[in-house]
């Protein structure tokens, strides 16, 4: 009963993951990767992690799970939704067996605020945080592994341990501090740590050094720019750290996703405040360890050690955004919930049995109304809109999210609502942002027909990174916007030479070679669009458009054979052009070749059997023929269809005329 009420909390508190939510954030970026993809993809996975594009670690296992995942289901999210919240139950069972292993009063209850915590969603119902759970698995199991090799002194166990230590370093490398947690259980439990404790860990540190330090030297590898932050500033950014997990772990409200950055200064007294009160409160509790045991003080150091990998003394992408997450205490927050709950737990256990009721009632409470907290967080990774929306509301500062807002709302073709969020990010963004808000911004401009005012942002955008072809490619439409061709030309095919297989760079350089009336220029690079992408109907009615043009051209230079090419064409690329066929359709007429010139107004009449002037015009073509009955009855499906046209009136009297004088 335990075990399946634990396995209830989690799956109906998760139900929104599961059911409703998708992709977001980078989860697309990561998820759909082309290692990921590709059947052969775990040999990049493993051996070339830098296919990977835009990840900054080296966590091989957590991407092997996503190869499989597409393997069985593709990429629908409630696959991955589904994967993810049952690593998070396996480890709330984990944790349960962990902390009844320890003796810890109320274990049942830390396992349950642990499965039901709030803080915990960021790493649950976010698809790529698969690294959390996963890597807790193996941390989780690594300890209760290790734990049953120092009673039973089994190598097996100790291999085992050693194992899954490794396989949790490989999902996440924050689980480096999994030997130090060891020890400090080991103090725990005999009051001191022997050498025999410390030379059977040798091992674990080793491992955790190699990978770790391999892990750190792919991240320097990508080109990461290091923080510049003094020690001293380092120092108080984990001080404050340390009290703000605490703080949500014990009041989870306002759970922002990305919380505002703080402004760290040495001469702030409130800054020294939380690192004197850090230091005093371990020095009270080893202090009082006599009165209150050493559990208190083990459980804040487990705390502070597991969460020491992300507080700042060693650089991490995520501080360029904000200095803590909810995500990062995963596993660190255990050592809280254990020593609060089980506390708790040992003063009610001396209570009488009214109390002890009343105190299973208020326990109760408290893990649903946390279960209803994590179910509307839970809600908020349904989609990017909402998500971003939701730290948006919380965080006005967050500039990744009106970026990302924007981004989505743009794709959505919501171009006027994009732009709000786009100028919030273009001023709040840190240089190392900066080309991607402006060219943002640029292009949601030119979606709105401002381009004006797009060109001076995609100016700063390519001025910053003359790479960035993005930025280019949305310069030259602004530029074309404006009828400033030639010089549209030039920034677009600088777009080009930065990716030759640019498919919409092709298309709008064939749009401008036309504007330009280069057309076999023109026709070249929307041919190249269209073989990069043969859905294109845009090309292919471009490519149409710039062939019409080019028969318009050969026929008014009296070459009726080369223009009827060049109309066959148009409309062999998009069978609906009827400006082509209407052409090459008089032509024929002109040259009274009537079967052919029937052949195409018939074309036209199947594509619009209600244009009045091809159903007359097919009444002359008939008459050439010597159908003339046919003729008429065309004639008159002209005039019902429009009856001012008097040229198809006169051509149907003299049809009859004719007719008639046959007759006589």
């Amino acid at each position: 009963m335990p075990v399946l009420a634990l396995g209830a909390l989690v799956v109906i508190c998760y139900l929104p993951a599961m059911l409703w939510g998708g992709f977001v954030w980078d989860d697309i970026d990561f998820v759909k990767s082309e290692p990921v993809r590709d059947v052969s993809g775990l040999w990049q996975i493993w051996f070339s992690p830098s296919a990977i594009e835009g990840e900054g670690h080296y966590w091989p296992l957590v991407y092997t799970t996503f190869w499989l995942e597409h393997k069985l289901w593709g990429f629908d999210p409630t696959g991955y939704h589904i994967v993810n919240v049952l690593l998070h139950l396996t480890n709330t069972l984990l944790l349960w067996y962990l902390v009844r292993r320890l003796a810890v009063p109320g274990a049942w209850v830390v396992a349950a605020v642990f499965a039901v915590h709030p803080l915990h969603v960021e790493s649950v119902a976010w698809v790529i945080e698969r690294k959390d759970v996963l890597s807790g698995l193996f941390y989780l199991a690594s300890a209760l592994a290790w734990m049953r090799f120092v009673e039973q002194s089994r190598r097996g166990w100790y291999v085992c341990s050693l194992g899954l230590y490794a396989a949790g370093l490989l999902s996440k490398s924050i689980v480096v501090t999994l030997p130090v947690a060891l020890l400090l259980w080991h103090w725990w439990q005999q009051g001191r740590v022997t050498s025999t404790d410390l030379l059977r860990l040798v091992p674990f540190f080793a491992v955790g050094l190699v990978i770790t330090v391999g892990d750190l030297s792919f991240y320097w590898s990508t080109g990461a720019a290091p923080f510049d932050y003094s020690l001293t500033e380092r120092t108080l950014i984990a001080a404050r750290a340390l009290w703000f997990y605490a703080g949500k772990l014990l009041w989870p409200t306002n759970l922002a996703v990305i919380y505002p950055r703080w402004d760290i200064r040495v001469a702030d007294p409130l800054a020294w405040g939380y690192l004197i009160a850090a230091v005093a409160l371990v020095v009270a509790l080893w202090y009082f360890r006599p009165q209150l045991g050493r559990g208190p003080l083990a459980g804040a150091l487990f705390f502070a050690v597991t969460l020491s990998p992300i507080l700042g003394f060693v650089d991490h992408g995520y501080m360029q955004y904000a200095f803590v997450a909810d995500r990062f205490q995963y596993l660190a927050g255990i050592g809280v919930m254990a020593v609060v709950i089980g506390a708790v737990a040992y003063g009610v256990g001396r209570l009488s049995d009214w109390w002890q009721k009343g105190a299973l009632g208020v326990v109760a409470v408290v893990i649903v109304v946390l279960g209803v907290l994590t179910w509307r967080q839970a809600s908020i990774y349904r989609d990017q809109e909402t998500l971003n929306r939701h730290i948006i509301s919380l965080n006005p500062q967050a500039w990744s999210a009106h970026l990302i807002l924007s981004n989505v709302l743009y794709e959505q073709g919501r171009y006027a609502e994009a732009l709000a969020p786009a100028d919030v990010a273009v001023e709040q963004v840190p240089a190392s942002f900066e080309v991607h808000a402006h060219a943002n911004l640029g292009r949601i401009l030119n979606a709105l027909g401002q381009y004006e005012e797009a060109e001076p942002h995609l100016r700063r955008a390519t001025a910053l990174n003359p790479q960035a072809k993005s930025a280019h490619f949305s310069l030259g439409a602004a530029l074309y916007g404006q009828g400033r061709y030639a010089e549209a030309l030039a920034a677009t095919r600088v777009a080009i030479e930065q990716d030759p297989d640019f498919v919409k760079a092709h298309f709008n350089l064939g749009v401008i070679l036309s504007a330009l009336e280069r057309f076999e220029e023109a026709e070249l690079h929307l041919r190249r669009a269209i073989a990069l992408n043969p859905q294109d109907m845009d090309a292919s009615q471009e490519l149409a458009e710039v062939l019409f043009r080019m028969g318009q051209d050969a026929q008014d230079n009296g070459q009726p054979e080369t223009a009827a090419e060049y109309y066959m064409r148009a409309f062999e690329t998009a069978p609906r052009h009827t400006k082509a066929i209407r052409r090459l359709a008089h032509l024929r007429l002109e040259q009274q070749r009537y079967e052919e010139s029937l052949e195409l107004f018939q074309r036209l009449i199947h594509i619009d059997p209600s244009d009045a002037v091809v159903q007359g015009n097919m009444g002359i073509v008939l008459f050439y023929l010597g159908r003339s009955d046919e003729a008429l009855q065309h004639f008159d499906q002209a005039l019902s269809l429009k009856p001012t046209l008097e040229n198809v009136r006169d051509n149907r009297e003299a049809v009859l005329k004719a007719m008639e004088a046959t007759q006589d």
